[in-house]
């Protein structure tokens, strides 16, 4: 048995439910994050770029590259859908943040969201590892198909 399908294996049988309301809870922040970057597209923009200003043929599209991560992201995870592959495409976006964005603010000051995008960053991790859960989309898809058969040709 390979890797992945002993951690998939594991974690079927490891998985209390309430785990489900943390990713839930996971899923609703970076969709809020995501919303907030929609609304304050100006201040991602400063966050990323550092204050500097862009020259006109060079391309915004790391903000929107985030927002649309944060939102599509934490619906996904709310749901349970694709949650392995999602808190796989957010842990670039959270390393960024902890790196770039909280290094310019000076780390531990009171405005930095160090130890937020930390959290966050443990919990995409873990819910990278651990999967979505029984109470998921990716379960309900599971179990629909191993009951209707593999190889049928539907019409």
């Amino acid at each position: 048995m390979n890797t992945l399908q002993q951690i998939k294996t594991w974690s079927a049988t490891h998985h209390p439910r309430w785990l489900v309301i943390l990713r839930i809870g996971l899923g609703l922040f970076l969709f809020a994050k995501g919303i907030n970057f929609m609304r304050d597209s100006q201040m991602l923009e400063s966050l990323i770029y550092g204050g500097r200003t862009l020259a006109e043929n060079e391309t915004h599209w790391l903000p929107i590259l985030i927002t649309w991560a944060n939102l599509l992201g934490g619906f996904f995870l709310m749901i349970g859908l694709m949650t392995r592959f999602i808190a796989l495409t957010q842990i670039p976006i959270l390393i960024g943040a902890i790196i770039f964005v909280n290094a310019q603010k000076g780390g531990f000051a009171p405005e930095s969201e160090l130890g937020l995008a930390i959290l966050t960053l443990v919990l995409v991790i873990f819910f990278l590892i651990e999967g979505s859960g029984p109470i998921s989309l990716d379960a309900y898809f599971e179990s629909n198909r191993d009951s209707k058969g593999q190889g049928r040709n539907l019409p």
